[in-house]
């Protein structure tokens, strides 16, 4: 018989019995538990489970909502998916002339190597459209000197495109919290600092200036707090005060954002990832697709 699989998926504050009481649940209504992966970290519980649901004996439905009793009753999220072949996500890129980040993305989608299709580019300028329109993907662009109206625009392509993750691939604007609040977590920066230092614009300036002899660059999700929200990931690289000019720093700089910015893509768009109390946790190692179990 062929194996139904899913993916259950528990995280909150770390307590006592959580296993054995999700286990036992699975249990009493025929699931088998094929792996099994967790992890705690200050105090954060994540769980996932690879399930059999082959032997079910009540109906999904009931099955979810089950497990959503138990997630109300310890306190903590209790989600389950399908474990079919992952889900091909939809992104959406907002650009302004800067061009590294949205080339690199593109090349990533081109050589399979994340399992995302931009959906749309999005810009104030139209400096990027011959760089969008040689790959074939839908440009749009409207000036952001009445802010209001350039955000009516964003948010009006952005839901006709429905992305599953927003990418600022070096747009030079600062979202209003009416646009991050439509799209909590789910939309991702570039910037080119080691936040929490050297926020805001000319970061590498910044850095220049102050003589620092390591920078770097930060991945992070959007919050209405400037250049504040949770950390991805970051990278440094770095500087020979005295002898590197400004333009070498920052070609150093840009080539390191964009390769931190599609790694920080990969795993959002691979549900490796979950924040949680304004950290981002990377989930406990990676549970098999049904195709690599079966090689």
């Amino acid at each position: 018989m062929a194996k139904n699989l899913a993916v259950v998926s528990v995280i909150g504050r770390d307590q006592k019995g959580v296993v054995a009481r999700v286990s036992t649940y699975l249990a009493s209504h025929s699931i088998n538990i094929e792996d099994i992966e967790q992890r705690v970290m200050e105090g954060l519980f994540i769980m996932t489970m690879l399930v059999d649901l082959s032997e079910l004996d009540t109906s999904l439905d009931d099955m979810v909502l089950g497990l959503k009793r138990i997630g109300e009753e310890i306190r903590m999220d209790v989600s389950v998916r399908l474990h079919s072949a992952p889900e091909r996500k939809r992104i959406a890129v907002l650009v302004t002339k800067e061009p590294h980040c949205l080339q690199q993305l593109i090349s990533d989608v081109a050589a399979g190597a994340l399992n995302a299709d931009i959906g749309i580019v999005l810009s104030n300028h139209q400096t990027l459209q011959p760089l969008a329109e040689r790959h074939r993907l839908a440009f749009f662009s409207m000036p952001s000197g009445d802010k209001a109206a350039h955000e009516a625009f964003l948010l009006d392509k952005l839901a006709q495109t429905d992305p599953h993750l927003i990418v600022l691939a070096r747009y030079m604007q600062i979202l209003s919290p009416g646009v991050i609040g439509r799209y909590p977590n789910r939309i991702i920066n570039i910037h080119p600092s080691l936040l929490p230092y050297h926020p805001g614009p000319n970061a590498y300036k910044q850095a220049w200036e102050a003589g620092v002899r390591v920078s770097g660059c930060t991945a992070h999700f959007v919050t209405p707090e400037l250049d504040a929200g949770p950390v991805i990931l970051q990278d440094v690289f770095h500087i020979q005060v005295g002898s590197d000019t400004l333009e070498v720093v920052r070609a150093r700089g840009q080539a390191l954002e964009a390769a931190v910015l599609s790694r920080a893509v990969q795993l959002c768009v691979n549900d490796q990832l979950v924040v949680k109390d304004s950290k981002v946790i990377f989930r406990p190692g990676r549970i098999p697709s049904a195709v690599e179990r079966e090689r």
